[in-house]
């Protein structure tokens, strides 16, 4: 369809709430949105500096829009929910879990059973849930066990029947486990005040179940019923004990829930606390593939309704860690700036990360591709590359007190050294400490031969040092005309300050970024490989000098038995045999004198 005809439709649009579909040129549906301006937001999908290429692919492809006028914004957000789950468009993100979650389930029958679930009926049965965590779920089911006696057989405990003396009391009753609904040995509204209690704790209003327990075991000590009142202390305790392993928040936080976002390059991840009575009763963290970039604040916006369907949730208040300009109807939403609510937010945040990392581990032993392919578009994004950095080199300067300047070159592809690469430079026209110098010295040999050999050149060039050094990079880059072909960036020790070129503002990463790891592994990789030589260099000169002390002992001949022996030690410890081999019977014999007379010193 011609831009034309879009501009038609745009202009056709009304500034009202609701719901806009791109549609192809098959008929299909790309893209499913709400909007609370129609016009406005369709409209900016069109705006010719778009900066996204997954956006840019999209809308190349849109022949047609459609839309949906509502009443209100949450009318059209729940309408794209449903739609999106209908239709599942190729660039709408889709909140799936393919995991089953099981449910606590109040069974509705004659005194109901308590038990767990995986599979929810419609036959009017009370199910709470789903638990992402089955141990959490098995915890409480074992609390109930222990302070309520609910009966766990599957006997149809009809009135006719329990008159009748139909059941026998079995192995549970003896064990105090439950009190015998079977043969009429509990009522059933004792029963079901039991059962009530139950779905307290369930849902986990522990301190109403808690305080009724301690009421009746004050009344039970002042009718001098000892043993019932310690029995009802000690479960007033077992709430306590639960208590303290759930995650306590301050205890003025009552029923909220709680909802962190966070991306990188490809993924996003939002996760849920469901707080009740000052405690962390839930929380479960989803993952998605970003699939037009959707910022943290948009993932917020498509996963709140989802989550607090599925866990049935009917908190009034909402914490963020992002403000997604979200409304719903009756319930507060804000991002708290200090205090409980946001150490409550960090935390959600932090189990966001939690979550993030164990995902990567696992994908890096299981799909190493899959990892390394992740690393490199997160490098691009963080560093604002206009490829992946798959070829990256990185210099580092060594002298010592002015002397024996050298430099190193390291070599990464895809993220991991390539040591068959690394060189090393002897400076040549530089006279004195002067880094700056050898910097563009050293840079411009490097590349000047990778021109001449007709090599493939990196797509990133990591300085190690600031501004200074950056600048002296540049002037060898650009003289070989290599500005805008590669991508050269410096990096400051002190504060891991990144510099690119021509901007004084430098860019912080944090401190956990894969990216920053990468480029600090890659400066202390040049920094150990150019000290290493530059070591050996200071060997080498320092046993040369040593050895042109002797007399009829030239550089020539030094540099022989240095490419021979290696090292002072080997000399030493050599046969007048074997140094009469390499330089002939006269010098081997001085030079056997002169170790014999130092040896003697000592």
């Amino acid at each position: 369809m011609s831009s034309e005809t879009i501009a038609t439709i745009l202009k056709s649009l009304p500034n009202k709430p609701g719901i806009y579909q791109h549609i192809d040129k098959d008929g299909k549906i790309l893209y499913i949105g709400k909007a609370k301006d129609l016009k406005k937001r369709v409209a900016s999908y069109f705006n010719k500096n778009l900066q996204n290429f997954r956006l840019e692919s999209l809308v190349r492809k849109v022949v047609d829009i459609r839309i949906i006028v509502t009443e209100t914004e949450l009318d059209a957000l729940l309408l794209e929910n449903s739609l999106i789950k209908e239709h599942q468009p190729k660039y709408n993100i889709n909140l799936k879990d393919d995991k089953t979650y099981p449910w606590i389930v109040i069974k509705k029958e004659r005194f109901p059973r308590i038990f767990y679930t995986r599979q929810k009926w419609n036959d009017g049965s009370e199910y709470f849930g789903p638990y992402p965590s089955v141990k959490v779920m098995k915890a409480v089911l074992e609390l109930i066990r222990q302070i309520h006696p609910l009966r766990t057989c599957s006997l149809n405990l009809k009135e006719e029947s329990i008159q009748n003396g139909k059941f026998q009391r079995c192995l549970e009753f003896h064990l105090g486990n439950c009190l015998g609904p079977c043969e009429g040995l509990q009522s059933e509204e004792e029963y079901n005040y039991e059962v009530l209690l139950a779905r307290e704790i369930i849902t986990g209003r522990l301190s109403s179940v808690k305080k009724l327990l301690l009421e009746k075991m004050q009344s039970a000590a002042e009718l001098l019923q000892f043993e019932e009142a310690q029995a009802l202390k000690e479960k007033a305790g077992l709430l306590d004990q639960y208590q303290s392993k759930s995650t306590v928040v301050s205890p003025s936080i009552t029923n909220v829930d709680v909802f962190s976002a966070m991306t990188d390059a490809t993924y996003g991840y939002v996760n849920y606390f469901l707080v009740v009575d000052g405690a962390i009763l839930r929380s479960h963290t989803i993952e998605f593939k970003r699939k037009l970039e959707e910022s943290e604040e948009e993932l917020l916006r498509i996963a709140i309704p989802e989550l607090r369907l599925r866990f049935g949730s009917e908190s009034k208040e909402i914490l963020l860690s992002h403000d997604c300009d979200l409304a719903l109807d009756g319930i507060q939403i804000h991002v708290p700036q200090r205090g409980d609510k946001k150490r409550l937010v960090d935390l959600s945040l932090k189990n966001a990360r939690y979550f993030r990392l164990e995902k990567l581990k696992n994908v890096q032993l299981t799909d190493p591709d899959r990892h390394t392919n992740r690393i490199m578009e997160q490098m691009k994004l963080d560093l604002r590359l206009k490829s992946e950095p798959r070829h990256i080199e990185c210099f580092d300067n060594s002298n010592f007190q002015g002397s024996d300047a050298v430099s190193a070159c390291v070599v990464f592809k895809d993220g991991r050294p390539a040591k068959s690469e690394y060189r090393h430079f002897n400076v040549k026209t530089v006279e004195g400490p002067d880094d700056f110098a050898t910097m563009e010295e050293v840079v411009f040999r490097r590349y000047r031969r990778l021109l001449d050999e007709n090599a493939p050149l990196p797509e990133l060039v990591l300085i190690d040092g600031g501004k200074g050094q950056l600048s002296a990079a540049m002037k060898s880059i650009r003289k070989l005309g290599l500005e805008g072909q590669i991508a050269v960036l410096g990096i400051a020790k002190r504060l891991e300050e990144l510099f690119f070129p021509g901007d004084s503002i430098p860019l912080y990463l944090d401190k956990r970024s894969e990216t920053l790891k990468v480029l600090q592994q890659l400066r202390n990789e040049a920094h150990r490989f150019g000290i290493t030589h530059h070591r050996n260099k200071r060997d080498k000169n320092t046993l040369s000098n040593e050895l042109e002390e002797i007399e009829g002992i030239g550089p020539s001949t030094a540099e022989k038995l240095l490419t021979q022996f290696k090292s002072i030690k080997r000399l030493e410890t050599a046969t007048l045999e074997e140094l009469s081999e390499w330089v002939g019977q006269s010098k081997a014999q001085r030079i056997k004198n002169y170790f014999n007379a130092k040896a003697e010193k000592k």
